[in-house]
């Protein structure tokens, strides 16, 4: 950061630069709050005259990489799972996926093996597998983990990086930060796009985020609409081809194959220099366990009235609940932290603004010696 402060060549790329003008010294805290602020494009590593096979090897990037991927294990609650999905992350959650299958799987053996496998069809065909009550207590126990622990995960991370210290933070600085987070401008490399898997500027990867964020948005807003036409309009599952869960579900479904597919592709072809060796089996488990929600979703959608349906439905529950328990734990928290930090970079750009400085706060100085 010091060689970068003093060159300022990729300050037009994206935010991270202009964050770090606005410091002389880097603490830890600052540290954490830029490599969360950084968005991969990678179009600094390309451009820069410093990084390998220059002497001073600076590669933003995966330094940048290394850190996030520290800070999401630091302050994940409990933090005792955190190293198991960074050190085997594909195969803890397919070991996780798996293991909650079966045990829907002999739970319904158990009350009737002979439902499991017979036809169903019309309202609560769903429940004549697995019941109402048990699902609503699965599901419910977990939405609760899910949300106490990415909330205790941000809170310590929001005080990691000094956002309490650093003042009032506005309605106008959550509203930047949701814009810049749901449109990825800031993956656009500096207009031309971002230089991955190659050299060459392109859109490829912010069009891949765009479908697996949207699409598990859509997923979830399907989830949404189911529950309010169970309790609110007193239709069960499974619902028509035409009504809002199916549709919401199948659109989100179809983006989440396609998004992180595309994802994972991009990355099997990706210079490995700038990338962090470390997150690659999180980034690969997170991507599969979104597709094979998707597509066990789909075939139970194309199945669910005969006679493979009570299979399908155990096998796709217990990959939506592996994909929810290890949501706090894996590559999930990245898009909570990246807003945290957007806010933070606001607020501080907001706040440069109103000193009414043409130069960033503290760094003319800097500046000038260095060059």
């Amino acid at each position: 950061m010091g060689i970068c402060n003093a060159c300022r060549y990729c300050e037009g790329y994206c935010p991270v630069f202009p964050a770090m003008e606005r410091r002389l010294e880097f603490s830890l805290s600052d540290l954490t709050f830029l490599a969360n602020l950084c968005h991969q494009c990678q179009a600094c590593y390309t451009a820069c005259q410093y990084a390998p096979p220059h002497e001073f090897a600076v590669n933003v990037p995966r330094s940048f990489a290394e850190l996030r991927r520290r800070s999401w294990v630091d302050h994940a609650w409990p933090r005792a799972l955190a190293p198991l999905l960074e050190r085997a992350g594909l195969w803890a959650a397919l070991a996780s996926a798996a293991s909650l299958a079966l045990i829907l799987i002999g739970t319904a053996l158990m009350v009737d093996g002979e439902v499991l496998f017979a036809a169903h069809a019309g309202p609560g065909a769903f429940y004549a597998v697995i019941p109402h009550q048990v699902m609503v207590a699965l599901f419910g126990g977990v939405f609760v983990y899910v949300i106490l622990a990415l909330w205790l995960g941000a809170r310590g991370f929001w005080r990691a990086i000094g956002a309490d210290a650093a003042g009032p933070v506005t309605v106008g600085d959550w509203l930047t930060a949701i814009r810049d987070a749901a449109t990825l401008r800031h993956l656009g490399g500096g207009g031309d796009g971002c230089p991955y898997p190659g050299e060459r500027p392109a859109n490829r990867r912010r069009v891949f985020h765009h479908l697996t964020f949207y699409g598990f948005a859509s997923c979830f807003a399907a989830t949404v609409a189911g529950t309010v036409y169970h309790y609110g309009l007193g239709l069960e599952a499974p619902y028509g081809f035409a009504s809002a869960p199916v549709i919401l579900g199948t659109l989100g479904g179809v983006g989440l194959i396609v998004g992180p597919a595309g994802l994972l592709w991009l990355r099997a072809g990706a210079d490995p220099e700038p990338l962090d060796p470390g997150a690659r089996s999180m980034d690969t488990a997170f991507a599969v366990l979104l597709v094979l929600t998707s597509i066990t979703g789909l075939a139970l959608l194309a199945a669910r009235e005969t006679p493979a349906m009570g299979l399908l439905l155990a096998v796709h529950l217990g990959i939506v609940l592996a994909l929810f328990l290890t949501l706090p734990h894996g590559r999930f928290v990245h898009g909570i932290y990246r807003l945290v930090a957007l806010v933070m970079n606001a607020r501080e750009a907001r706040a440069e603004m109103s000193a009414g400085s043409g130069e960033p706060a503290g760094t003319a100085g800097l500046y000038i010696t260095e060059r």
